[in-house]
């Protein structure tokens, strides 16, 4: 089939990561920046081939953010276009449990931000919805 476009979803997993304030208690969401897309988003990535989706969306935050985590509910599945071909990214939420962050080239910071300023912060609205549900798996947790 020379010519055709290749239309099977791009398979992804990632996580809402967060942690309670060492300052004051409240709850903080971890969002990382890309340099090559210049974009805040949740720590995510491509699944390698036959790779359990949990399995590598905890790979990827910590690779990401140098964070290991413990993975809570799983969040909506997001779909999108990504260069031209279908994406499809799994998420869950996660509690930052250890570990330390190291820029690289693939993600130079992070950010541990409020609900609220990390909705503000994000650069896809789809990501912010990510973060109502978030709130409200924890509400009812």
């Amino acid at each position: 089939m020379t010519g055709t476009k290749d239309n099977t979803p791009v398979q992804a997993a990632g996580c809402v990561l967060w942690r309670r304030s060492p300052i004051d208690g409240q709850l903080e969401l971890c969002l990382v920046h890309r340099p090559k897309y210049d974009d805040w988003s949740h720590p995510k990535g491509k699944l390698k081939h036959g790779e359990d989706p949990l399995a590598g969306a905890l790979r990827e935050v910590e690779e990401e953010t140098g964070y290991a985590a413990a993975t809570g509910a799983e969040l909506p599945t997001l779909y999108y276009l990504a260069n031209g071909r279908p994406k499809q990214v799994r998420y869950w939420a996660a509690e930052a449990v250890s570990g330390s962050f190291t820029p690289t080239t693939e993600v130079d910071r992070i950010l541990w931000l409020t609900p609220d300023a990390a909705r503000r912060r994000l650069t896809r609205p789809r990501d912010g919805e990510l973060v109502d549900e978030l709130l409200a798996t924890m509400r009812h947790a």
